[in-house]
C-alpha cells in the first residue's frame, strides 16, 4: 500500500511542471473580499423569486433518480454478461453535462433534457452498485430455494430481501447526488438553481449567489425530514405529472441529429440546389478528419485531463489524511470536531463545478481553480468517510495520550487500507470532473467539447465525448486492478456510502 501511495505522489510531482497553475486575475484579493462580503450579507429576499428553479431542481432529481433506479435494477440482473457491463461502463463514464449537450440537440432546452442527462449515467452507476451489493450479500437464503426455480424468482425471494436495505440507502445517497447534478445543469441553461447561481456569480451579485447556496445547503440538510420513504412514490408521480406538461419534442430535430449532425463531415454531401443529404464514404477523408481532430483538440485535451486528474488524486489523498483527524472522535478536541465536520459537509455538498466557478473568479481560468475545487469536494467526502471509520475503532486502555502518536501508530494504520479504497474508487469520478471543468475555460477535454458545440461541429463534439468515455473506462479498469492487487474489497465502499448517506 505504501508503494502505491508513493507512486501516486511521484506521478503528481512529475505532472506539476506541465500544469498551468498561473494566476491571471489582477485583483484576486479584491474579488475574494467581495465574495466573502456576499457570504456574510446574503439577500434572502430573492429566494421567493427563484422558487420555480428550486422546484425544477427537485423534480429533475426525483424523475432522473427514479428512472435510473428502475433501469439500473434490470441492468444489474444482467451485469454478469459482458455486453451489459460494457454498456454500463460507457454510459456512466460520460458526465451528466456532456449528456445534456447531446440531448440539447435532440430534444431542445426542455425538462426531458435534464431528466435524461441524470437518468442515463446514473442507471449505469446503479447497475454496478446494485450488482456489487447483491454479489457480496449473504447467499445462504438461496439454499432454501427449490431446484429448477427460475433466476428471477430466486432473486425476488432470496436475494432482494437481503439487499433491499443496502440498496435503499445507496439510492437515497444517489438522490442527494442527483440534486447536485440537477443544480449544475442550470449552468448550461436548464431552469434549475444553477442557472441563477451562474448569473449571480457572473454579474458579481454575490449576496444573491450566497442566498441561493445557503438555501441549497438547507435543502440537502433537510432531506431526512421531507424525503421520507412513504412519500417517495407520491413525489415521483407529482414530478412526472409536472414534467409531462412541459415536455415538447421535435422529431424532425431528433432524426436530423441521429442521421446527419453527428455523422463525420467527410461522409456528408449536400446538394446545394435540392438540399438533399448523401452519404459519400471516403476512408482517406475520414482518417484525415480523425487525425486533424486528434491533433487540434484530442491530444491536448487528453493530456491536460490526465495531468489534472493525477495531480488532484494526490492532493485529494493528502487533504484527506490531513483533515480527517480533526473530524474524528478519537483524534480531535471536542470544539474542533463539529466545526470540521460542518466544513466537510459544506465542501462535499457544494458541487465541484460551482466551487471551480468561484475559484476561477478569484484566480482566473487555469488548472489551479480546478485543483482546488475537485480536491475540496472529493477530499471532504473521503475525509468524512475516513473519520467515520476511525470513530469505529475502540481504543485500548493503554492507547497513546498524545493525539499525534495516536494518529500515527494506532488509527492511521487501521484505516489506511479503506482510505486507499475510497481514493481509488473516486479516481474515475475525479477524471470525469477534470474533463467537465474544461467548460469553464480550462484546457481539458470539456473545453474542446464545448468549443465544438459552440461552433456547431457536433460530429467533432461526439468524437471527443467518446474519447472522454474511453479514458474514463480505462481509468476505472486500472482502479479495479489496483484495488484487486492490494486486496481492497469494494464492500468497504458500499458500506461507507451507506454510512455517509445516513448522516
Amino acid at each position: 500500500m505504501l508503494r502505491s501511495s508513493l507512486i501516486l505522489v511521484v506521478l503528481a510531482l512529475l505532472a506539476l511542471p506541465f500544469a498551468d497553475l498561473e494566476v491571471t486575475t489582477l485583483s484576486a484579493w479584491s474579488e475574494l473580499g467581495e465574495i466573502v462580503l456576499g457570504a456574510v450579507q446574503p439577500d434572502f429576499s430573492v429566494l421567493w423569486k427563484f422558487k420555480s428553479a428550486f422546484l425544477n431542481t427537485v423534480i429533475f432529481a426525483f424523475a432522473g433518480t427514479s428512472l435510473a433506479a428502475f433501469w439500473g435494477f434490470f441492468l444489474a440482473l444482467g451485469f454478469g454478461w459482458a455486453p451489459v457491463r460494457l454498456l454500463c461502463a460507457f454510459i456512466r463514464s460520460v458526465h451528466e453535462i456532456f449528456w445534456a449537450f447531446i440531448f440539447l440537440n435532440l430534444v431542445g432546452l426542455n425538462p426531458i433534457c435534464g431528466v435524461l442527462s441524470i437518468a442515463i449515467p446514473y442507471s449505469g452507476i446503479f447497475a454496478k452498485v446494485y450488482a456489487e451489493i447483491a454479489q457480496e450479500s449473504d447467499r445462504r437464503p438461496l439454499v432454501g430455494i427449490p431446484p429448477r426455480t427460475d433466476g428471477f424468482s430466486s432473486f425476488i425471494y432470496a436475494v432482494l430481501p437481503v439487499v433491499y436495505t443496502d440498496a435503499k440507502l445507496y439510492t437515497g445517497y444517489r438522490f442527494e447526488c442527483a440534486l447536485r447534478s440537477s443544480t449544475i445543469l442550470g449552468f448550461i441553461g436548464l431552469p434549475t438553481i444553477g442557472y441563477h447561481l451562474e448569473t449571480a456569480f457572473r454579474e458579481g451579485i454575490y449576496n444573491h449567489a450566497w442566498a441561493l447556496l445557503y438555501a441549497f445547503y438547507l435543502l440537502i440538510a433537510s432531506l431526512k425530514y421531507w424525503a421520507r420513504p412513504k412519500l417517495i412514490i407520491p413525489y415521483i408521480v407529482i414530478s412526472f405529472t409536472f414534467l409531462s406538461q412541459k415536455i415538447s419534442i421535435s422529431w424532425a430535430n431528433m432524426v436530423r441529429f441521429l442521421t446527419v449532425d453527428i455523422m463525420p463531415w467527410p461522409l456528408r454531401r449536400v446538394d446545394p440546389i435540392s438540399g438533399n443529404q448523401e452519404i459519400n464514404f471516403s476512408l482517406t477523408e475520414i482518417l484525415s478528419w480523425l487525425m486533424n481532430t486528434w491533433h487540434d483538440a484530442g491530444a491536448e485535451g487528453v493530456w491536460n485531463t490526465i495531468l489534472l486528474t493525477q495531480i488532484v488524486l494526490a492532493t485529494t489523498g493528502i487533504f484527506t489524511l490531513l483533515t480527517f483527524p480533526f473530524a474524528c472522535r478519537n483524534l480531535s478536541y471536542r470544539p474542533i470536531k463539529p466545526i470540521t465536520r460542518l466544513l466537510l459537509i459544506v465542501y462535499r455538498t457544494t458541487p465541484e463545478y460551482i466551487l471551480a466557478y468561484v475559484f476561477i473568479l478569484i484566480y482566473g481560468p487555469s488548472m489551479l481553480p480546478a485543483i482546488l475545487a475537485i480536491t475540496l469536494h472529493n477530499g471532504a467526502i473521503l475525509s468524512f468517510l475516513t473519520s467515520n471509520n476511525a470513530d469505529l475503532i475502540k481504543l485500548r486502555p493503554d492507547a497513546p495520550k498524545r493525539y499525534f502518536d495516536r494518529y500515527t501508530y494506532l488509527v492511521l494504520p487501521r484505516v489506511y487500507g479503506q482510505f486507499l479504497a475510497f481514493l481509488f474508487y473516486r479516481w474515475e469520478i475525479i477524471m470525469r470532473e477534470s474533463a467537465i471543468l474544461g467548460i469553464l475555460g480550462i484546457y481539458t477535454l470539456g473545453f474542446y467539447i464545448d468549443s465544438a458545440i459552440a461552433e456547431d461541429q457536433l460530429d467533432k463534439a461526439i468524437l471527443l465525448i467518446l474519447i472522454t468515455a474511453t479514458l474514463n473506462i480505462l481509468i476505472d479498469s486500472i482502479s479495479q486492478q489496483v484495488r484487486k492487487r492490494l486486496k481492497i474489497s469494494t464492500r468497504f465502499i458500499v458500506a461507507s456510502n451507506q454510512i455517509f448517506s445516513t448522516q
